[in-house]
C-alpha cells in the first residue's frame, strides 16, 4: 500500500472519529438536557403531591372535626320527648293530619322549649305498622313527621332550622305488628327535644 493510499485511508479514519466524537457530544448534550428536563419536571410533581398530600390531610382533619361535631350535636342531652301514638293521639287511616289532641301535646311542648331559652335540637321521626309497603310507610311515616314539624313552626314558633325530620316507616317497631293493639302503637310520631 502507498503512502497516499495509507495517508488517504487515516484522513478518512480521523474525519469519521471526528464525526463519531461530535455526535457522541452532541448525545451527551442531549441526555443532560433530557436529566435536567426530567429532574425539573419531577421536583415539580414532588412540589405536587406534597401540596396534595397537604390537601388532603387538611381535608381529612376538616372531616373528622365536622365529624366530631356531628357527634357532640348526636350526644346532646335529651331534654324532653312526645310520643304522639295511635293508642293516645288517634292519627286516621292513611292520614298525617294531626288531631286536636296531637296539637295540645305539641303546645305544650313548644311552650317548654321557647321558656327553656336556650338553642335546642328537635328530632321529629315518623313511624308506621306493617301494613302496606315498604315505600307507602316510608312515605306516611315522613308526611306525618312534616307535619308535626309544621305545626311546631308554624303554630309553635320553633325556627324550621332547629327540627330535623326523618321517617322510619315500619322498621323500627315498639311492639308486635301482628296484633291490632301492637299496630296502634307503632303508629307514631316521637319528638325529642335536645339541648
Amino acid at each position: 500500500m502507498s503512502k497516499k493510499v495509507f495517508r488517504s485511508n487515516v484522513d478518512e479514519t480521523a474525519t469519521r472519529m471526528d464525526s463519531a466524537e461530535s455526535g457522541i457530544e452532541a448525545n451527551e448534550r442531549r441526555i443532560t438536557d433530557l436529566r435536567t428536563d426530567t429532574d425539573s419536571k419531577i421536583a415539580a410533581l414532588e412540589g405536587r403531591t406534597d401540596e396534595a398530600v397537604e390537601i388532603g390531610k387538611s381535608a381529612a382533619g376538616a372531616a373528622a372535626d365536622a365529624h366530631e361535631a356531628a357527634e357532640r350535636a348526636a350526644r346532646g342531652r335529651l331534654l324532653w320527648s312526645v310520643t304522639l301514638s295511635d293508642d293516645r293521639v288517634k292519627f286516621s287511616f292513611n292520614q298525617a293530619d294531626l288531631p286536636d289532641e296531637a296539637k295540645s301535646m305539641l303546645d305544650e311542648l313548644c311552650e317548654k322549649v321557647k321558656a327553656y331559652g336556650k338553642a335546642v335540637y328537635v328530632e321529629v321521626e315518623g313511624h308506621t305498622d306493617s301494613t302496606g309497603t315498604d315505600d307507602y310507610n316510608y312515605t306516611l311515616g315522613l308526611r306525618r313527621a312534616t307535619t308535626v314539624r309544621d305545626y311546631m313552626h308554624q303554630a309553635g314558633g320553633i325556627p324550621l332550622h332547629a327540627i330535623n325530620t326523618i321517617s322510619l316507616g315500619e322498621s323500627s317497631p315498639v311492639s308486635d305488628n301482628s296484633t291490632s293493639e301492637g299496630r296502634s302503637q307503632n303508629r307514631r310520631v316521637v319528638v325529642r327535644v335536645l339541648e
